[in-house]
Order: C-alpha cells, then sequence, then structure tokens
C-alpha cells in the first residue's frame, strides 16, 4: 500500500465516478483504476462497488475513507511544511506563476508593469500551459501560483480564488460575411463550421461552445478540432470555419481575424469562461501575496477589459 494508491481511492470516494477522479489527479483513468485495483488486492477487499451506471462504496470502503484522508492530511502537512523551510532558507525573491494563454495574452500584460512598478526587486517566472498542466505543477512545488479554469472536480490540497469571468466572443475571418457586424446572436452562427479545443485538454472552452448552441436549440457544426487558442486563431483566418473564445484571445497577433462580441437575449444565460487564481493551500508565501494585493487593487479594471 502506498499513498498514490490510497490518492486514487479517495479520489474515485470524493467524485463516485472513474472519470472525473482520474482527472482530478491528472491521469488516465486505466491507470487510476489499477492503482485502486492493486490496493484491494493489497487489503484483501474490495473497496468499490463498480457497475455499469453507479460507483459507490463497500463497507470497508467506507470505513477506510476517513482514515486514508487523515493519513494523506498528515503526508501533505509534512511535505508542505518541508517545502515553507525550504523556502525561508532560500530567501529567493522569486515568484513562479502559470498562466492559461488566454491570462498570458491578456490579465498579465496589464498585472506585471504594475507589480513590477511596486515591487522592483522581485523577479516574476513564467509558465504558460493548459490548467490540467498547471495543476500538478502546483502540487509538485514547482509553481507557486496560476491562473487557471477552476475544474469541475476540485483537489482540497488546491485553493482556487474565483477571480472574474472572460467574455466570450466570436473569431471570424476578415472576409466573412459576418465580420462587419457590430455583435451576433448564436443563432445566426446556426450554419457556420466551428473550430472548437480538444475537450480533454481545455474542457472548458469547448463546453462553453456546445453550451450556447444547445441553449439556442443548435447543434453545433464541428469542422475542426484544434488544441492551441493561437492555433484555433490561425485557423479561422485561413476562413475553414469560426471559433468562439475568450475577449482576450483578441491580443493574439494574428492577421486577418475580426472579433466579434455575442449577443443574448435578456432572459438566456449567458455563458462565459471563469478565471481563478490558484495555490498550494496553507502555504503560506509573501512574494505571492504582494501580487494578489496588487491585482486586488487593479481588479475592476482587469475585469473590464476581459
Amino acid at each position: 500500500m502506498n499513498l498514490l494508491q490510497l490518492r486514487c481511492f479517495v479520489a474515485v470516494a470524493d467524485a463516485l465516478h472513474f472519470g472525473r477522479a482520474a482527472q482530478a489527479l491528472d491521469m488516465l483513468p486505466a491507470s487510476l483504476g489499477r492503482h485502486l485495483r492493486l490496493l484491494e488486492e493489497h487489503l484483501g477487499t474490495p473497496l468499490v462497488a463498480r457497475t455499469t451506471r453507479n460507483v459507490g462504496l463497500t463497507d470497508a470502503g467506507a470505513e477506510l475513507v476517513e482514515e486514508a484522508r487523515d493519513l494523506l492530511l498528515r503526508a501533505d502537512r509534512l511535505e508542505l511544511a518541508f517545502r515553507e523551510r525550504e523556502r525561508v532558507r532560500a530567501q529567493a525573491r522569486v515568484l513562479r506563476v502559470g498562466a492559461i494563454d488566454s491570462v498570458a495574452a491578456g490579465l498579465l500584460p496589464q498585472l506585471l508593469p504594475h507589480f513590477r512598478q511596486e515591487h522592483p526587486g522581485i523577479r516574476i517566472e513564467l509558465l504558460e500551459q493548459k490548467t490540467i498542466r498547471l495543476l500538478p505543477k502546483l502540487l509538485s512545488g514547482r509553481l507557486d501560483m496560476a491562473f487557471v479554469r477552476p475544474p469541475e472536480v476540485r483537489d482540497r490540497r488546491i485553493a482556487f480564488r474565483m477571480l472574474f469571468p472572460e467574455t466570450a466572443v466570436v473569431a471570424l475571418s476578415e472576409g466573412h460575411r459576418l465580420a462587419r457586424r457590430h455583435s451576433l446572436r448564436v443563432e445566426e452562427l446556426a450554419e457556420e463550421p466551428l473550430i472548437v479545443p480538444d475537450r480533454r485538454s481545455r474542457p472548458h472552452s469547448h463546453d462553453l461552445t456546445m453550451k450556447l448552441f444547445l441553449q439556442s436549440g443548435l447543434t453545433a457544426r464541428v469542422a475542426q478540432i484544434a488544441d492551441e487558442k493561437q492555433t484555433i486563431v490561425n485557423l479561422v483566418s485561413t476562413g475553414i470555419g469560426i471559433a468562439i473564445v475568450p475577449r482576450w484571445a483578441s491580443r493574439l497577433a494574428v492577421a486577418g481575424v475580426r472579433f466579434v462580441p455575442l449577443r443574448f437575449a435578456a432572459e438566456a444565460p449567458a455563458y462565459s469562461l471563469q478565471l481563478s487564481a490558484a495555490w498550494l493551500r496553507g502555504v503560506r508565501d509573501p512574494t505571492r501575496d504582494l501580487l494578489m494585493a496588487v491585482l486586488d487593487r487593479n481588479l475592476d479594471s482587469y475585469a473590464a477589459s476581459a
């Protein structure tokens, strides 16, 4: 029995769904299932009752889960305490920040100049990646904080601070018949081929497009799957399709693309992309607190541009 096996078991107990539990741990469902089976074999009893429709805990699983949580909590506290001692010892004036692409294009060019003006002696190291890649780096200690989309299943070891939603806009090639419009309704996009991100790597952006069309009683006509926001906007410029993207994507330097706001009926929910700051729960970091203080003072102006 090891900590990874226990983490897999607790994640399944929390989510009662193998796919969501695997996503929370950033691993494949098959790998999670293998670790859980090894734990059950080691203990000599089933811990999870699996059917084709439901996942639940056996009596043995229900007895084990709270003790497993306590053991993992103590292990995490030991790890955090050691890292905190190392942080204090190093006295490093470096803040390692992760960011999703729209934040790197929109928020950070506003935030970092304000921060450097107030704290010129602190160096910021930036890493731009997707949420599913940034959160494990927080857990491993390779990042001090990250700007991410809050996941549906949240790891209890990570603290999430909700900031503001990013507005969705339509990216169209300059020659598109709708490109000169001041705003667009989703219904006007009914017959348009769509370029959408892969849901496995960008679930929030993918689901946003699908929800907007579903809300309007339409079927999204997906013409192309792409992974990176830069790639999506570049494909839009070729005219093979349109895309629904965060407004900050308009700051990407791609010629031949126009970004048109979406217009919603008064009674319709206006879907948006939530943005959060995240860090390891229980870890004190004065340098991170300084960055968050600058962010808080300017939050309204940053949100207005999102």
